[in-house]
């Protein structure tokens, strides 16, 4: 009962360790694209739980006291509530934490190049066609893949 708030390192490396993990992985899930965030499979869930299992260490170390996992928690809880902070504030950090949303149709024509950088299938664009009610791409004005990898359909008028 005695090691339950001991600490097995200086309080300011759970910190440390929390800022570095935090930013390395928000900048991996970034690179993954914004499709890969727009739909949650049984696969990105799969995913979810062993990513948090692989950082675990980098984040406690040989630390397993109670103190130091609840001071893990109040950190993340702190970096993420700052960065989303910061993004409500500057539209440059927003840009960079969030992207931007990407044109991946125009006036009934498909950027199938940027389909393929933005990881979206022709089956993805064709049930958010589906679900807009647009029959077919040349009923499209503009087709944009958001920032949240949602799909939002301009029809023609």
């Amino acid at each position: 009962m005695s090691d339950l708030f001991a600490l097995a390192m200086p309080w300011w490396e759970f910190i440390l360790r929390a800022v570095v993990v935090y930013v390395v992985v928000l900048g991996m899930v970034r690179l993954s694209g914004k499709r890969a965030l727009g739909q949650i499979t049984p696969f990105d869930v799969l995913l979810i739980v062993l990513l948090g299992n692989a950082v675990q260490n980098a984040l406690l170390g040989q630390d397993t006291s109670l103190g130091g996992g609840l001071l893990l928690a109040a950190t993340l809880i702190s970096i993420n509530y700052g960065v989303g902070w910061l993004t409500t504030r500057s539209r440059r950090i927003e840009s960079l934490v969030e992207g931007e949303p990407v044109l991946i149709a125009r006036d009934g024509k498909v950027l199938d190049s940027v389909l393929k950088r933005e990881l979206v299938t022709p089956s993805d664009l064709d049930a958010a066609l589906r679900q807009q009610g647009c029959l077919t791409i040349d009923d499209v004005a503009l087709a944009v893949l958001e920032i949240n990898g949602h799909i939002t359909i301009v029809p023609k008028k």
